[in-house]
Formats: C-alpha cells, structure tokens, sequence
C-alpha cells in the first residue's frame, strides 16, 4: 500500500514509458493469441525476457513500479474511453477490456510460473503485491474523482483475475485457499462504508457464483465461511443507517434489492452457511428489517426435512430434532461486558445473587437517553441468546426436555420477566426481537424460545406486554415469505391454544381493520387445523363487543 500511495515522482527515469511500450505491446499480442495454447506460452515466455531486457524484472522494487504504472495506465484508459464523446459506450468498454483483460492475463502468467516449483510463498507474495497496488489505486481514484470515479474497470480486473487464477491449473490447485483469502482480503479493505463509489461492482464481485463456489464450497474444512460471513457483515453495516430510515433513495433500493437476492441465493444453495452464521447477521440487520432477517431465519440444513407446521396437535416437544442444540459460530460471548457484567450475570444465573442484579439490569443495557438509540442492542441480544443456552443446558442436565412449566422458576426467567416488565417500549421490543431471532428450524433453542416467549405472554402482567409480543411475531408473518418455522409453530399455539386466551384480548378488537388483519393470519395459519370455526366464534364476540360498546 506504501509503494502505490508514494508519488510518481521518485520512479526512475524512464520507467512510465518503458512501462507504456511493454503495456502497449502485450495487448497487441494478447489480441492476437487465444489463451491456453503453445503460442501464448511461448509469446509469455518472449515477452518475459524483454521485460528482462527493460530491466524490470531486476528488482522486487522495479517489479513494483512497474505493476503500480501499468494500472494508472489501465485506469486513465478507461476515463479516456469514457470521455470520448465520438465513441458509442459498448464500444469504450470492449476497447477498456481489451487492456485490463490483457494485463490481468499477464499478472496470473506471472503468478503462475514465478517462483521455484513446490514453493507456493513467492506466488502468493507477488499475488498479494499485485492486489495491494490495485487495491490502492483504487481508494486513491475514488478519494481524487468523487462522484465522477468509474467502477467499471476495477470491477473488470478483479473478475477477470479471480476467473483466470481458478481455472483448471496444477500450478495453482493447492494454493486455492491462499488465492481466496488474498481476494476476500482485498473485497474487505474494500467495503462500501471505504468506498462507496465501488459498492454496486463489489457487490456482483462478492456475489459471483464462481467466488461463492470457491469461497463457500471447494475451500476444505469450510475455512472459507468466516471469511464470506466478514464480507456479508461490511455489507450490512453499510446498508443498516440507511435501512433505519424508511425513505431509502433509489440507489439504496437498488441495494438492498440485490442483497435480498444474494441472502436468497444463500438460502437456496448454502442454508448450512446462513444456519451457522444467523446470530451475527442479524445482530448487524436493524430491527425493522424484517424480509430480511426472515430470509436468513429460514434457513435449515439441506438434510433435515421440516416437519409441517399446520400439523393438528404437532408436538414440537416430541420430535428428535428439538434436543439437538444448532450450531452459532458467531462470537456472542464476547459482547457480553464489561467484565464485571458477565461476572454478575454468571453469579445471579447460579445463585440468583447479586440481589441488586435485575434492579440494575436496565441500567447496563441503556446507553443513551435518545430515542431510537437507547439501548445497547449487540449486548441485549448476546445476553438474551447466552441466558437461553444456560437454560437449556441446566434444563438438559436434570433429564429434562424444556416446556413452558419447567423453564419458569428459574434465574434465567427471572432475567427475562425482568426485562419484559422493567423495560420501555424499545428496549422491550429489542428484547422480544432477540428472541424471535431464534425461532428457526426444529432444534433446542428454536423450542427453548418458542416456549419462553409463550411464557411470558402467560405470565405478562399487562396487555400492553402481551400486545408487543404478538405485534413482535406479526410482522415477520406478514411480510413476503418465507417465514421461519419456529415462528409459525410459536404464532400458531399462542392463537390456537384456549391456554393464552388470545382471543379474548382488547387489543385483537381495538379496530376492524386490526381485527381483519388477525383474522386474515390466522386463517393462513390455522388453514389446516380444525380449530377455524373457534377462530370465527371469536371475531363475532368481538364485533359484537364493539357494537355494545357503540350503542
């Protein structure tokens, strides 16, 4: 980054039109050539020596120099092309391919057969240098030209050397770890809140189904997934400010469009990698996306089939995968502080001491006192999410398997009535969300949750309370699907079971298009049980309350 950030100035005398000449003249060989034959082996081999010649290859700084010019040289080509108001713009970009794609296919020539056979170091190294430089002409041209910065041919270059370096090569089959973290390196250095002028292009590259494919699958050992899970989280972090505020510009819709596709795409080929990797996501997602969130939620394991969650009478309870606990490779536990926080909170979970703990709950949770921005929501859900796994793994030491009886009485419910009741409208709604992030597929902690936020509507000691907790689960229900299973099969037994007398709440009747839109869910949900004609009971004694109540 050094090299490319120096000035000019200090290359040596000549070395810009040296670099020109050689540029020029590989691109008028590489139009000639078709890829992959003899030809292009000897053509690389004689265009080696006269870098040779040149003297470029002298030195590991003269190397440098010369791929530091050769992309300023690539880079004004494109804002030439672009600025020729004579030339149509498909024919700007195939004269702008021409040159990058050339360069590209000089760089993997080089990374390919530097180095001594069985040594991948130095090609890894000369990779890296290459990014590095292209890297940091980059932030530079998007610092100088603002608005006016073209992503186009730094989209270009990365596609296209990623393309080469994973084709078929024995030269490079073992290094494909190595060459997968160099580019998702470079994709992070270059996330949209560094560069926003490049977000649409780094986008499509982090999203392209031959990096996915490498990244996500031919990486062994899934070693590739944290570093896929870094980039999906830059992207989310940029997207959350924007996403907190309803009216998105065009160009956030256009965003946020494409991420839904890309999170898609995950559902469909990788719902192990959304699986594992849920509790970071949606620790970045704000609140109020909910499409969003639901995308990743629905995610399950490709050998797991989902029982039906209309079954009359199902038995979450009763189905083998509710004991196995899921795996969550994000680090929640670290968010857990200060020290003395998690130290207090360990305690109060053994010994429900400090008696001061829950009365300073609040207080630890609270950072600001501006609306919208009270609490501290990375902590909230790494605390709700850790008071859940202590329970069940209490619970599942006793022989257990968690209900809505056994889980009450305990320290760790006794957090979280604290907080459903000590709580303000936000902060409540956080804490019922993190919840909610957690009703997935069937495993512990979806039927851990399921029945701990049944509890507390039970238990609530207001309606208001009670009225959050539906509102919580109604809007991930009525937006697009999917829908998470554990959501359903929660939304369904708080509306179908006499137990929560659902019905009977005020809030369901305050207003005929509120009573409508229940009414609409729950026919969607409860389609295929037998308990519709309660449900149709229930509306009429509650338009016949709001006629009592007009006369």
């Amino acid at each position: 980054m050094l090299h490319v950030r120096s000035c000019d100035t200090d290359d040596p005398p000549g070395l810009q039109e040296k670099t020109e000449f050689l540029l020029k003249d590989w691109v008028a060989l590489y139009a000639q050539q078709t890829q992959q034959t003899t030809r292009d082996a000897r053509n690389f081999g004689a265009f080696v020596q006269k870098m040779n010649t040149y003297g470029i290859l002298k030195t590991d700084d003269l190397i440098t120099r010369f791929f530091r010019q050769a992309t300023n040289i690539c880079t004004d080509v494109v804002y030439r092309m672009f600025a020729d108001p004579s030339m149509p713009i498909n024919q700007a970009k195939n004269k702008i391919f021409q040159w990058i794609d050339a360069f590209v296919h000089l760089i993997a020539m080089l990374v390919r057969h530097s180095g001594e056979p069985g040594n991948p170091t130095t090609k890894i190294n000369l990779l890296n240098k290459v990014l590095g430089i292209v890297l940091g002409t980059l932030l530079k041209d998007h610092e100088m030209r603002g608005v006016s910065f073209q992503q186009v041919g730094y989209h270009r270059f990365f596609m296209m050397l990623f393309m080469e370096l994973c084709s078929a090569d024995v030269n490079l089959d073992s290094l494909m770890h190595s060459i997968v973290s160099a580019f998702a390196y470079t994709y992070h250095q270059l996330k949209p809140s560094v560069a926003p002028g490049f977000c649409f292009a780094w986008l499509e590259l982090i999203s392209h189904r031959v990096f996915l494919g490498r990244i996500l699958v031919q990486i062994p050992g899934q070693k590739g997934w944290p570093l896929y899970a870094q980039l999906l989280q830059d992207l989310f972090k940029y997207l959350a400010p924007f996403l907190r505020n309803t009216e998105l510009g065009k160009p956030v819709q256009l965003l946020y469009k494409g991420t839904l596709r890309v999170l898609l795409v995950l559902l469909h080929d990788f719902p192990e990698f959304l699986c594992d990797y849920h509790f970071g996501f949606c620790d970045t997602i704000p609140p109020n996306c909910v499409q969003m969130r639901n995308i990743i939620l629905s995610a399950f394991p490709r050998n797991m089939r989902l029982p039906d969650p209309f079954t009359p009478n199902l038995k979450v309870d009763m189905l083998s995968d509710s004991s196995n606990a899921p795996k969550v490779l994000s680090s929640y536990i670290v968010n857990i502080k200060p020290p003395n926080f998690k130290k207090d909170l360990d305690s109060y979970l053994k010994a429900r001491a400090p008696v001061t703990f829950l009365s300073e709950l609040r207080g630890h949770l609270q950072v600001t006192s501006e609306p919208g921005t009270r609490y501290n929501m990375t902590l909230m859900n790494a605390l709700v999410m850790y008071v859940g796994t202590q329970a069940i793994a209490l619970i599942r030491n006793k022989n257990f398997v968690p209900n809505t009886s056994n889980i009450a009485h305990s320290a760790h419910m006794d957090i979280f009535q604290n907080l459903a009741v000590d709580l303000d409208t936000e902060g409540r709604y956080l804490f019922l969300n993190a919840i909610a992030n957690q009703l997935r597929y069937p495993n512990s902690h979806t039927h851990y949750f399921s029945c701990a936020v049944l509890h507390l509507f039970a238990e609530a000691n207001s309606e208001a309370i009670q009225e959050q907790i539906t509102r919580v689960l109604l809007e991930r229900l009525i937006v697009n699907r999917p829908h998470p299973w554990g959501l359903l099969i929660t939304f369904i037994e708080l509306i179908k079971n006499p137990i929560y007398k659902f019905w009977d709440h005020d809030f369901v009747h305050c207003a005929p298009e509120i009573t409508k839109l229940f009414e609409s869910v729950a026919r969607s949900c409860l389609a295929k049980s037998n308990v519709t004609q309660q449900l149709n009971m229930a509306i009429v004694d509650g338009e016949s309350q709001e006629v009592g109540n007009i006369n």
